[in-house]
């Protein structure tokens, strides 16, 4: 393993941006776990997120023969070939992640993702990302615990909902381990968690219509302390209820994936 030397973004001149919502890691042990669970191979297409001031890049660089990065921060961008081994394995994309088509670089091979996403455009980069999963061979990626926590969340608990079920829809999510907020500067005021998506190349289980699929899961938790009976009223009858085997009497939270696609295939009308 390339070994580093914890980066602190006042020694490098630069000040965190509250507006990229940018929070450095700087903890060695974190940043050697994280690459542990990556696990690059030489070949690899990997591509980082937000690569910041290259405390995770520089790693990861020494381990593949090319390394893509998409930073949306120039003066970061500017200074990531000093800050790395290896500059000439470096591929700086200066893009809005939440806007770039990470297809064009995956030319016929996968390509693997990273990043410590900025918790403020999480949710919308994450669907961003799954909508191009054809092109991804997983994601790993740094996030709020408790963000973290709902992605790989099970039926019948607190933190299952629609983020659960549509990045489920798309990938299998894995919960790796917790990172303190003393392990980037400046601190967050909330813990971490590093997840793994790995996108489907079929889907286990697949709508009629993802398109109602996704409106009905997001129309169930918006009331989620509703029954399915009543948030569903004019859209499902008892006897598609009964149809697919579902207590009209159950609560969002009480249901599988599985059971949210037989809702969506046995709807009346679509949303």
């Amino acid at each position: 393993m390339y070994q580093i030397n914890a980066l602190n973004p006042k020694d490098e001149g630069h000040q965190a941006r509250k507006r990229f919502g940018q929070n450095f890691l700087h903890d060695q042990r974190v940043i050697e776990k994280i690459v542990r669970a990556v696990n690059p191979r030489r070949n690899d297409n990997l591509v980082e997120i937000g690569p910041g001031l290259a405390a995770l890049t520089s790693p990861l660089i020494a381990e593949v023969d090319k390394l893509n990065v998409v930073e949306l921060d120039r003066d970061l961008a500017a200074g990531l070939p000093k800050r790395v081994p290896y500059p000439e394995r470096l591929n700086i994309i200066e893009a809005d992640a939440l806007k770039f088509d990470f297809s064009t670089l995956s030319q016929d091979q996968p390509l693997r993702v990273v990043g410590n996403l900025p918790y403020n455009i999480s949710t919308p980069l994450l669907f961003h990302l799954v909508q191009q999963g054809a092109n991804i061979q997983d994601m790993h990626f740094m996030l709020q615990k408790e963000v973290v926590e709902r992605i790989t969340a099970e039926p019948n608990s607190k933190e299952y909902g629609r983020l659960s079920i549509m990045l489920q829809y798309y990938c299998k999510a894995t919960y790796l381990f917790e990172v303190p907020a003393g392990a980037f500067n400046p601190p967050p005021k909330v813990t971490s968690a590093v997840f793994r998506l790995e996108p489907y190349s079929q889907k286990p289980i697949q709508a009629q219509n993802e398109r109602n699929f996704a409106a009905l899961v997001a129309h169930v938790f918006t009331q989620r302390r509703k029954t399915l009976r009543n948030s569903l009223k004019g859209k499902l009858d008892d006897a598609a209820f009964a149809h697919v085997g579902i207590d009209p009497m159950a609560r969002p939270e009480n249901l599988s994936l599985a059971q949210f696609v037989a809702l969506s295939d046995a709807c009346i009308e679509v949303f």
